[in-house]
């Protein structure tokens, strides 16, 4: 048995060692420092595609600019539609605020702030997506799934790549699928036109067709999930109809007592086929807001070396 080596923050310790030392200690410690080497194994294996799956209100938390950076070695991204539309709405020039969780929301409501728990946007902003659906609509509906459509509205942003998911995945040519599009402010934009007796139409399943054949295709693959919901579940079954995972992170809160996606253990998938016995993989049961700038500072200090 090896002991445990009791953590000992140095001054001006850099994050990389700080992660390290924690593979030393137990519990979620531990658990960051195996996410944090496994992540590293695996945009270095050159041999590997990674599937990056998104869910949790990561854009207004905070986590933009990690998540567009973890982008630059992502093969195939699966998101909510709500960081998406977060993602919009900064690109379009509106900010998320910080707030108060124990802020009055009766009184939020009345001065039209959103709480998305301590974390305030205006709701104002709907304002500007409804232009911009409006100005775009046409160039919008010639798209025939959502991969193109976000692609798309990534071309037309008038912002760096690097301030933004949408614009990153659209010059960078990420494919870039969000299969609960409609559950989202930029699903309602959509359907806001669509009411008002203009055409669109967007085959849904072309897209899951586009992940099963590239992930057919690949020799071999890791998955990274921030949260779980229907982006890891996504991902999960394009490795289930080919063939298993090698590696595998995830950064979640959920509990896996309920029999959701989103709180399963990644061995969980060994048994369906869509992890491999072989592979290598870790769960870690903690807020992405603090474990995922950790497991990344540590990751992007080895790239770079």
């Amino acid at each position: 048995m090896e002991p445990i080596k009791h953590l000992e923050i140095k001054k001006n310790e850099k994050i990389s060692d700080l992660i390290e030392n924690m593979s030393n200690c137990g519990f979620g410690a531990r658990k960051v420092s195996e996410a944090s080497e496994i992540l590293t194994e695996m945009i270095n294996d050159k041999e590997c595609k990674i599937f990056f799956g998104l869910a949790g209100a990561m854009v207004p938390a905070g986590m933009k600019k990690i998540i567009i950076d973890i982008l630059n070695h992502t093969d195939i991204f699966v998101s909510t539609g709500a960081n998406l539309t977060h993602d919009l709405i900064e690109a379009l020039g509106h900010k998320h605020y910080k707030g108060d969780e124990k802020a009055n929301d009766k009184e939020l409501n009345k001065k039209g702030i959103d709480r998305i728990y301590d974390v305030f946007m205006e709701n104002k902003v709907y304002g500007d997506l409804e232009k911009f659906f409006d100005e775009n609509f046409e160039e919008l509906s010639k798209c025939k799934d959502i991969k193109n459509l976000l692609w798309k509205i990534g071309e037309l942003l008038n912002v760096n790549e690097n301030e933004s998911i949408l614009k990153k995945c659209f010059v960078k040519k990420i494919p870039i699928f969000c299969p609960a599009l409609a559950d989202s402010g930029i699903g309602l934009m959509i359907w806001g036109n669509k009411a008002r007796g203009k055409k669109i139409f967007i085959d849904a399943f072309e897209d899951m067709k586009e992940i099963i054949d590239f992930s057919w295709k690949q020799k071999k693959k890791g998955v990274f999930y921030i949260g779980g919901g229907t982006p890891k579940n996504f991902i999960q079954q394009s490795m289930q109809f080919s063939t298993p995972a090698s590696y595998g992170i995830q950064i979640t809160t959920d509990r896996q007592e309920s029999g959701g996606s989103s709180g399963a253990l990644l061995k969980e998938g060994i048994s369906w086929g869509k992890m491999s016995e072989k592979g290598k993989f870790t769960n870690v049961s903690c807020d992405a807001t603090i474990a995922l700038p950790l497991i990344w500072g540590y990751v992007k200090n080895e790239l770079s070396q």
